[in-house]
């Protein structure tokens, strides 16, 4: 390959999207990873591995991570693991109110949180939709106010 052939600006954001997981499981191997990503944005499903609904909320869960790759960093919290306890209470959820999505935007800690009887794809989407967009308006308030000065 010849240097000049290379963007390095596209081949640092594709290793960036790629390091990761569609979906990472949160546990203390992958912690570091899921802490130092480039992605800013994190939604969880917390849920019960040993669910028999398990593998196919996975699947849908999966499925909506690929609409989001490169924007929104998709986790899975096992709420079995006593060493997720607290995250789960960081989101004021208890067991009874899983499975839950969360999503978390790690520079100014703005959270949101769903809980679900059933996870879809749709649901999820909108749920990262609305969450995105509200981001959204929050950077366009600043600039708004800088160009009335």
């Amino acid at each position: 390959m010849d240097s000049k052939d290379i963007d390095a600006e596209k081949l640092i954001r594709f290793v960036r999207m790629n390091e990761l997981r569609l979906v990472t499981e949160y546990n203390p191997v992958t912690a570091v990873g899921v802490m130092q990503s480039s992605l800013q944005l994190h939604l969880l499903l917390i849920t019960d591995k040993m669910s028999p609904k398990h593998p196919e909320r996975m699947r849908k869960y999966r499925a909506a991570a690929e609409l989001f790759k490169g924007k929104i960093l998709f986790i899975l919290l096992d709420s079995n693991l006593k060493s997720n306890e607290q995250t789960v209470s960081f989101f004021k959820l208890k067991k009874s109110q899983l499975p839950a999505l969360a999503l978390f935007h790690s520079p100014d800690e703005e959270q949101d949180v769903l809980t679900l009887d059933e996870v879809s794809v749709e649901r999820v989407q909108d749920f990262c939709n609305r969450f995105l967009q509200r981001m959204q308006k929050k950077e366009d308030k600043p600039k708004e106010k800088n160009e009335e000065l």
